[in-house]
């Protein structure tokens, strides 16, 4: 999502943040400064079974110790895959090493676009079953992170003080201007990088990865954004699947303005969650926590001056921080305490929380990848058409959030949508979906399980976005069991 509160943008790494995690939470060796290398040889003979491209060589990998058991490495992969003996682009990598008997490399991406996985396994707590048998490693997938970074765009706040819900002709004008703006400069910086950018190329990336550790097939867990990742690789790879788990689930079939709708209804069913608890938490005191959030949106309209130096509370600031506290329940008191302010004439709160959220996600990177995942309109004035009519449906977030993503109808690459993904052939792919998700409604799960052709579904009744290894000892049991001892839960399983 995103900008990062859009679509699939919040990540573990808010989860992290919510929990104050940090490396010693994690179960790691601490006295491991081993270098060890993985030989060079030949990709493995089936090749995508999307692509007619020649086959790749398989990379050098060559691990060196970064700290406290972690050991990290530079690859060398194609920036066109269809191209292997042309110009290369560097992926940053980490991983933790198996600490018994040894299954083989499982692979995380904890959401995005735009988020590394490389520095998230030092803060994520994977259980002591899964880290004795499994490699932790951490991708930044390509112009993430450090994997040659696709540095380009402009400043979050400068992107996100502009009004997202059109008024008037300035306005629309003010909002496609930026965009411009915003389109212009990654073309101007990164023009021969942005249509390489996609989640099938980032799925060969990991396939690449994969062989050079010396696996035969991949394990592999994603949250959110990497949802579309692990599909794109099942879609590619089918045979190469040993485990794959899908957690808050993205589905890659609709056109993006679809996708877009459908988020802001499922931010409109959390926001009516968090309404309806008010009352059980003492720093909510709204008779009508619908209405307030209302008032809210309408002062910051006009503007809402902040304390402490902080700049003014706009519609922009508005839209992104409320989304931000939807994700999660731990944060549901700060959205009491930002709506209360900005009532009563303070808008840094709610300033604050829409800073904190666009510090999650490279923006820059976000929208290459969206742009390119999905479909777009190209004209302009579609996008805020069909704009009004998600705010029809969801007033307090449709139209922000389809209009986010006006960037994609003058983007300088052209798209490669992933659409719809069934993966004939997989192991069989283990799909999480909870009841009370924001961000990636449970409906998508119910749909993805059921159009892959080895999906299982299981559904955690619950709020929040994504659930795997954050605390549910059901959800955890079963995702243990299925990595481990490839042990399949029924489809349809509720934890």
């Amino acid at each position: 999502m995103t900008n990062p509160r859009r679509l699939i943008a919040v990540t573990i790494a808010t989860m992290c943040l919510l929990a104050a995690c940090s490396p010693s939470d994690i179960d790691v060796d601490r006295d491991d400064d081993s270098t060890t290398t993985s030989a060079p040889g030949t990709a493995t003979p089936d090749e995508p079974t999307s692509s007619t491209a020649p086959p790749v060589s398989v990379p050098d990998l060559s691990w060196s110790s970064c700290g406290s058991g972690r050991e990290c490495a530079t690859v060398a992969v194609p920036l066109d895959h269809d191209d292997p003996g042309g110009a290369t682009i560097e992926l940053h990598v980490k991983r933790l090493p198996a600490k018994g008997d040894r299954i083989g490399a499982l692979f995380f991406n904890f959401g995005g676009p735009g988020a590394g996985a490389a520095d998230l396994i030092d803060v994520f707590g994977v259980p002591a079953a899964v880290r004795a048998r499994f490699d932790i490693i951490g991708m930044d997938p390509r112009g993430v992170g450090r994997s040659t970074p696709l540095d380009c765009g402009i400043d979050p706040r400068t992107l996100y003080a502009v009004d997202p819900t059109i008024e008037d002709d300035i306005d629309a004008a003010t909002l496609l201007d930026v965009s411009e703006r915003y389109a212009d400069d990654c073309e101007r910086e990164r023009g021969d990088l942005l249509p390489h950018l996609g989640t099938r190329d980032v799925a060969r990336d990991m396939d690449l990865l994969r062989a050079a550790m010396g696996d035969d097939q991949l394990s592999y867990v994603g949250y959110s954004y990497g949802t579309s990742i692990g599909q794109a690789y099942a879609e590619q790879f089918p045979g190469r699947v040993r485990a794959m788990i899908l957690d808050g689930v993205v589905d890659t079939a609709p056109p993006g303005i679809e996708v877009a709708t459908a988020q802001a209804l499922g931010f409109e069913s959390a926001l009516a969650r968090w309404a309806a608890s008010c009352r059980s938490r003492s720093t909510c005191r709204f008779d009508d926590a619908i209405a307030a959030v209302d008032r809210m949106q309408a002062l910051a309209e006009g503007g809402v001056n902040s304390s402490g130096g902080r700049r003014a509370l706009g519609p922009g600031e508005a839209a992104i921080g409320l989304d931000y506290p939807l994700y999660d329940q731990r944060l549901w008191s700060q959205l009491d305490q930002a709506v209360a302010a900005a009532i009563d004439g303070d808008g840094g709160p709610m300033v604050d929380l829409a800073d904190d959220y666009t510090r999650l996600v490279d923006f820059s990177i976000y929208f290459a990848v969206s742009c390119l995942d999905s479909t777009w309109p190209r004209d302009p004035d579609t996008f805020l058409s069909k704009a009004k009519e998600a705010d029809a449906v969801a007033p307090r977030f449709g139209e922000s959030i389809v209009n986010d993503y006006i960037r994609c109808a003058i983007w300088p690459a052209d798209p490669d949508p992933l659409g719809a993904i069934t993966a004939p052939g997989t192991a069989p792919i283990l799909v999480v979906s909870t009841t009370g998700d924001p961000a990636t409604p449970y409906e998508n799960g119910v749909t993805v399980a059921r159009r892959l052709e080895t999906g299982v579904l299981v559904t955690n009744d619950g709020d929040g976005h994504t659930i795997v290894f954050q605390g549910s000892s059901c959800i955890d049991a079963l995702a243990i069991d299925y990595l481990v001892d490839l042990t399949v839960p029924d489809d349809g399983t509720t934890c």
